[in-house]
C-alpha cells in the first residue's frame, strides 16, 4: 500500500509537470527545426521492472501498478470501474451464490475473479466455491439455518442444524432422512419404536407421539410402561428408602474407618513414648 501511494504521488507529479508551462516549453524546444525530423523528450516511468513512456494517464499508470499485485491482495483502488471490469456482476462469475442471504463465493480481482468460499459473521463456508458449500462454526445456524432443513407446523419448529456441531445436518429426534433438504416424520406407532406396553394406546403426532393407558393407569414415557398412580407413589418411596439406606451404610463405613485410624495412631504414639 505504501509503494502504491508513492507511485500514485509520482504519477500525479508527472502529470502536473506535463501540463505545466515549463514542460511545454522544454518539449517545444526539443523539436527539431531542420529537415531531419522532430525529436521529442517523452515522460518515462518504471513500474514493476517495466518502462512506460509517452502519455502517462492516471488510469494507465494505475493499471500498470495493480498488475504487480497477487489476486485478492490488490488495494480497493485497483477494483474501481475506471480501472477494471467487475466479472462477478454477470451470472455471479459462475461461482456459488445464496440468493436468500445474498452471500456469494465470487471475489472480484484486478485480473478477473476467483471463486472462494467466504467468511460471514464468524461463519466459515467450506466447499469448492462453485457448486458445493457447507457452513461451519458455532454460529452457523444463525445464517440460513446452516443450510439445513427447518420446518414449522402446528406451532412447533424443528431444525436439523445444531449449534453444538461445527458442521453437518442431522434430523432431530422423531424425524429421519439426510437433514439437508428434507426430514420426514417417524411414525413411532407403526414402526413400534415406542408405546408398546400392555394396555397402551399409541397416537402419532408430527415429530413425536402420544401414548395413553387404559383405565386409571399412568404412562411412564422414560420406561415405556403403564402403572397405577398408587404404584407410582410406592415406587417413589421405595427409591427414596433405597437412597437413604445407601447413605446410612456409607456413613457407617466412614465412621468405622475413622475409628480404626485413630486406634492405629494412638498405638504408634504409645510405642514411640516407650522407645
Amino acid at each position: 500500500a505504501i509503494v502504491l501511494r508513492v507511485y500514485i504521488h509520482l504519477v500525479n507529479i508527472l502529470i502536473r509537470l506535463k501540463t505545466s508551462s515549463i514542460l511545454i516549453e522544454k518539449t517545444e524546444s526539443s523539436v527539431g527545426k531542420g529537415s531531419r525530423g522532430d525529436v521529442t523528450i517523452l515522460p518515462t516511468i518504471m513500474i514493476n521492472n517495466r518502462q512506460y513512456r509517452g502519455k502517462l494517464e492516471r488510469s494507465v499508470v494505475l493499471k500498470a501498478l495493480c498488475s504487480g499485485f497477487r489476486e485478492t491482495t490488490e488495494p480497493p483502488i485497483c477494483l474501481t470501474e475506471d480501472i477494471e471490469t467487475n466479472e462477478c456482476l454477470q451470472n455471479n462469475g459462475g461461482c456459488w451464490e445464496d440468493k436468500t442471504t445474498n452471500i456469494t463465493a465470487c471475489m472480484d480481482t484486478f485480473r478477473g475473479r476467483v471463486c472462494q468460499c467466504p467468511i460471514v459473521e464468524g461463519v466459515k463456508f467450506l466447499g469448492d466455491g462453485y457448486t458445493h458449500w457447507e457452513a461451519s462454526g458455532a454460529l452457523r445456524c444463525g445464517i440460513n439455518n446452516g443450510g439445513c432443513w427447518k420446518h414449522t407446523q402446528m406451532g412447533r419448529t424443528y431444525s436439523a442444524c445444531r449449534d453444538d456441531h461445527s458442521k453437518g445436518c442431522k434430523c432431530p429426534p422423531g424425524f429421519k432422512r439426510d437433514g439437508l433438504k428434507n426430514c420426514e416424520d417417524v411414525n413411532e406407532c407403526e414402526e413400534k419404536t415406542a408405546c408398546q406396553c400392555r394396555g397402551c394406546k399409541c397416537k402419532n403426532t408430527w415429530g413425536s407421539y402420544e401414548c395413553s393407558c387404559s383405565g386409571s393407569l399412568l404412562y411412564i414415557r422414560e420406561h415405556d410402561i403403564c402403572i397405577s398412580k398408587d404404584a407410582r407413589g410406592d415406587v417413589s418411596w421405595g427409591v427414596i428408602w433405597i437412597i437413604l439406606m445407601g447413605l446410612g451404610e456409607a456413613a457407617l463405613g466412614a465412621y468405622t474407618v475413622y475409628k480404626y485410624r485413630i486406634r492405629v495412631c494412638l498405638l504408634e504414639h504409645t510405642c514411640s513414648i516407650f522407645d
